[in-house]
């Protein structure tokens, strides 16, 4: 607030900032402006410092991640904006656990899950920087730290696997393809150099972009159910 404060004697303008700035709460001018210039000063290396270790660590961020229901509360956060009640929250993670509707799930379904997310998840997602939870409202809400993370899960079934595999092979038989047109080998010499060139490039684009949209799917937050949820 500021406030305007005269003398019997002599005029003078003063700026009350806070009770306790001073003794008697009253700053001069050239005081005051420069307490306002300190507050807009950018920040230091060591606030800087302190803020980046507000944000969760990677071994925060893998140890969440680690269990299920964290990585489906963490879905349904990024898919829907703003704060969500922890009974609603807690009623989606465990439609999404038993694998049923929401109007399927029994009482002790019900409870099971929040209690978990009340007394254990919550708070440890809260503590990691991950999620605001306010357990007197109980009130769910992402943090900026989270908004700022893209987290993709990769599911691979038995039997099949990854693209990383995928990618070595076929890069193995367009070397072993590009070298027998080369050497002109039959029947690889029926076509030219660089229309096998042509296919090959085609043929990684087309993984390139497949590749691309199996990702966004198992991107958490993309879809409405978490990519762990096949129905």
């Amino acid at each position: 607030m500021v406030t305007k404060k005269k003398s019997n004697e002599t005029s003078y303008t003063f700026y009350s900032v806070s009770s306790d700035t001073t003794s008697d709460g009253w700053w001069p001018v050239s005081k005051a402006r420069q307490y306002v210039e300190s507050q807009l000063e950018e920040p230091t290396p060591a606030k800087q410092d302190a803020l980046a270790a507000e944000e969760p660590s990677r071994d925060e961020l893998y140890d969440v991640l680690a269990n299920r229901r964290r990585r489906y509360v963490i879905h349904y956060l990024q898919y829907h904006e703003g704060a969500v009640d922890l009974g609603i929250l807690a009623e989606q993670v465990a439609a999404w656990q038993y694998d049923v509707d929401t109007e399927q799930l029994t009482s002790t379904q019900r409870k099971n899950v929040y209690t978990a997310l009340q007394q254990r998840h919550l708070p440890k997602m809260d503590e990691a920087g991950v999620v605001s939870f306010d357990r007197r409202t109980g009130n769910v809400s992402s943090t900026d730290a989270l908004s700022e993370i893209e987290i993709y899960t990769e599911v691979v079934p038995s039997g099949d696997f990854p693209w990383s595999r995928y990618y070595l092979g076929m890069s193995a038989v367009i070397i072993s393809l590009l070298t027998a047109a080369w050497v002109d080998v039959y029947p690889f010499r029926m076509l030219a150099d660089m229309q096998w060139g042509f296919l090959c490039a085609t043929w990684v684009l087309i993984s390139a972009v497949v590749h691309e949209i199996m990702t966004r799917k198992m991107k958490l937050g993309t879809d409405p159910e978490p990519p762990e949820v096949d129905r």
